[in-house]
């Protein structure tokens, strides 16, 4: 089982020094937060805020790539957390057949956005990321530590 989330915005976490991706399903009763590098942070920055780079960045050359050959990122869908390590899958079409090709989330939602796919998570990475120890986390955040995207 899977279930639609929605990129609701980045913030920066000062204790790992790392940004996050802050994904909301539907009813917003459930959130997965990824942790992300500072360029994977500013790719999908860039996405949400639809900024065009000067020149193309990875996301945006991958997403040129796949438009040249007539391809379609048909969805993302985060599918595994193992030892605080997130999985994805991007999954295409092209020339009539399906392909699924194995991501890093960060990644596959920076290109899920240049290409309004629609973000899936599996309810067993719900399930796995919802701990105490996040739960402690997400009670001290303040509201000065989420960035300008959160929506």
């Amino acid at each position: 089982m899977i279930t639609q989330m929605q990129v609701k915005g980045l913030m920066f976490d000062p204790y790992n020094n790392a940004y996050i991706v802050i994904l909301r399903d539907e009813d917003q009763s459930e959130m997965l937060p990824i942790w992300v590098g500072k360029s994977e942070a500013s790719s999908i920055s860039l996405a949400i805020e639809n900024v065009a780079p000067p020149r193309p960045m990875t996301h945006d050359f991958m997403k040129a790539y796949l438009d040249a050959f007539n391809a379609k990122v048909i969805s993302v869908v985060i599918t595994d957390l193992n030892e605080h390590t997130y999985f994805a899958k991007v999954h295409l079409t092209y020339a009539d057949s399906e392909y699924t090709v194995d991501s890093r989330p960060s990644d596959a939602i920076a290109l899920a956005l240049r290409t309004q796919a629609p973000i899936f998570a599996s309810e067993s990475v719900i399930r796995k990321q919802s701990s105490e120890e996040l739960d402690q986390w997400l009670e001290n955040l303040k509201p000065e530590d989420f960035g300008k995207l959160d929506s």
